[in-house]
C-alpha cells in the first residue's frame, strides 16, 4: 500500500492505512495487526498517537469531517436567513462541500467508512458523530424549516434523512451511474451536485 511509505510522517501513515482497512473490512474486521503492518508501523505507534483503536477511529473521522463540516457551514452561514434564499441553495451549502470530498483524493474512500459507521450500528461512533457533528445537521434542518413552514418536524426530520442517505450513496461511488472515461472529473461532480439537488429539492418540497 501506498500509505506506507516512509516520506510520510508516522500519524499520517496510520490514519491512511486505517481509513482504507476501515473501508475494505469495517471496524471490526481491520486488526491492529493488519493496520501496523500497512502503515510500517509498530503497535506502541498507534497508541501513542491515538491512545487505542477508537481513538484512531475517530481521528479517521475527524481528519474528515472537521473540514468538510467547516465549509458547509461557512456556505450555510451567507445565505441563512436571508428572504431570497432557496431550498436549492441550502442544499447546495450541504452537498457541494461532500462531493468536492468525495472526489478528493481518498475521499471516496472516506465515504465508504461514513456509510460502514451507520450499517454497523456502532453506538459508541455514533455517540461520537452526534456529539461532534450533530450541530452541523441541526443548523441545516433549522434553515430548511424555515423555508418549509407547512411541514411537520417529524416530516421534515424524516425528508431531510432521506437526503442525507441519498449524498452518502453518491458519495460512496457505489451508484450505477460512474464516470465516463471522456468525462472530466470536475464535470461529473457538477452534474453529479446538479442532479441531486433537483431530485432533493422536489422531496423536500413535495407536498
Amino acid at each position: 500500500m501506498s500509505v506506507s511509505s516512509a516520506s510520510m510522517p508516522t500519524k499520517e501513515r496510520i490514519l491512511g492505512a486505517a481509513e482504507e482497512l476501515f473501508a475494505r473490512h469495517g471496524f471490526e474486521g481491520a486488526s491492529l495487526r493488519q493496520l501496523t503492518a500497512a502503515a510500517g508501523v509498530n503497535l506502541a505507534a498507534v497508541n501513542y498517537h491515538f491512545g487505542s483503536k477508537d481513538g484512531l477511529i475517530e481521528e479517521v473521522f475527524r481528519r474528515r469531517l472537521d473540514q468538510l463540516n467547516g465549509r458547509r457551514m461557512a456556505a450555510l452561514q451567507k445565505i441563512a436567513g436571508e428572504a431570497d434564499t432557496t431550498i436549492e441553495d441550502v442544499l447546495a451549502a450541504f452537498i457541494v462541500p461532500a462531493l468536492e470530498l468525495s472526489h478528493d483524493g481518498n475521499g471516496s474512500l472516506f465515504m465508504r467508512v461514513l456509510a460502514r459507521a451507520f450499517a454497523e450500528h456502532d453506538d459508541t461512533l455514533r455517540k461520537f458523530l452526534s456529539d461532534n457533528y450533530g450541530h452541523v445537521m441541526r443548523q441545516f434542518t433549522a434553515e430548511f424549516a424555515r423555508l418549509l413552514p407547512q411541514l411537520s418536524k417529524e416530516e421534515l426530520y424524516w425528508r431531510v434523512d432521506l437526503v442525507t442517505g441519498a449524498l452518502t450513496h453518491a458519495m460512496s461511488g457505489f451508484g450505477m451511474i460512474q464516470r465516463k472515461s471522456d468525462v472530466p472529473e470536475e464535470r461529473h461532480r457538477a452534474q453529479t451536485a446538479e442532479h441531486l439537488i433537483r431530485f432533493a429539492a422536489s422531496g423536500l418540497k413535495a407536498p
